[in-house]
């Protein structure tokens, strides 16, 4: 029972990190049709900015000792609007000019722009190539309860908490807002809505913004949790912006509540395959029941499947 809540436990905490970074690919996904490989690099953005700037603001405290609690959300709030910045800019001036071309095209220019991120974030005046430390934000061994030897510390209750606000917000925002609106017409059919005074330049800007808000939440809440980041160029942060990306297949691209779904069914094969089969073999899993789903269900759990006519 308790390698069974352990894997629970884990199981939900990662799941929420990987829906906030699955929610940026499916939300662009559901606007322009094409996948933004650099969405990625917003995510370790965020989580070498956490690090980065906690590590200057908090450099006079004592090694060990836990941070106040408002720089928590201070960090989070600053780590939102870099990635916000370079979302922005990046939507402005790499991907808006290819809007009429070929999607092939818009997908090299994304690798491309995932290229430029990944080494100018090693640049020693940006962030480096060595790892960083993250400030001690809240207390890794405070604990709230404990079940059967399974601990439930602060920390997972601060990731929950916090993506599940994230999560709830842009639910909100998409159904029940008028910009929420916007967002869905432009997905449905771009030059319907522009006919239909929609703005679609500042709605697909709008989108990109909060897909790099989700990103630097999860970016913010990785480095919370695992206390130090690595380099921008990492293999490990490319693994996971693949699972992220595997997540929102999983689930139904384009589709909001699906992200969340598939994330969490992604965190669930992880955990328990790493539990009751083989630690060591944790992606294989997660790459099977990507092939799996491809092949018997190809819009995902709750997507649908597009026909196309000739």
């Amino acid at each position: 029972m308790d390698q069974l809540l352990q894997a629970i436990k884990d199981s939900i905490t990662i799941g929420c990190l990987y829906a906030l970074i699955a929610l940026g690919y499916t939300m662009v996904y559901g606007i322009l049709k094409f996948i933004n490989f650099a969405h990625s690099d917003v995510v370790v953005i965020g989580a070498l900015s956490t690090a980065v700037l906690g590590e200057r603001m908090l450099h006079k405290l004592a090694p060990g000792a836990t941070a106040a609690w408002y720089y928590g959300p201070l960090l989070l709030l600053l780590a939102i609007l870099i990635c916000s910045t370079v979302a922005f800019t990046v939507e402005r001036l790499a991907y808006r000019p290819l809007r009429r071309a070929p999607r092939l095209n818009v997908l090299i220019t994304a690798i491309g722009v995932s290229l430029l991120l990944q080494n100018a974030g090693q640049l020693k005046f940006l962030f480096g190539t060595e790892p960083h430390p993250v400030p001690m934000l809240i207390d890794q061994t405070a604990t709230i309860f404990t079940v059967l030897g399974v601990k439930f510390r602060w920390l997972d209750l601060a990731i929950i908490g916090t993506a599940i606000i994230f999560m709830v917000a842009l639910d909100y925002l998409v159904f029940h807002t008028k910009i929420g609106r916007g967002m869905r017409a432009v997905s449905h059919d771009t030059r319907i809505a522009s006919l239909m005074g929609v703005p679609v330049d500042r709605i697909i800007s709008f989108t990109f913004i909060t897909g790099a808000a989700l990103a630097a939440a999860g970016g913010f809440l990785y480095a919370l949790r695992y206390q130090t980041v690595t380099q921008p160029a990492d293999t490990g942060w490319a693994l996971l912006g693949l699972k992220a990306f595997v997540a929102a297949v999983v689930g139904g691209i384009g589709n909001i509540r699906g992200a969340v779904l598939g994330a969490l069914a992604i965190a669930c094969v992880e955990n328990f395959g790493a539990a009751y089969l083989h630690p060591g073999y944790t992606d294989v899993y997660v790459f099977v029941i990507l092939i799996l789903v491809l092949l018997f269900r190809p819009g995902g759990i709750l997507g649908k499947a597009v026909v196309e006519k000739v």
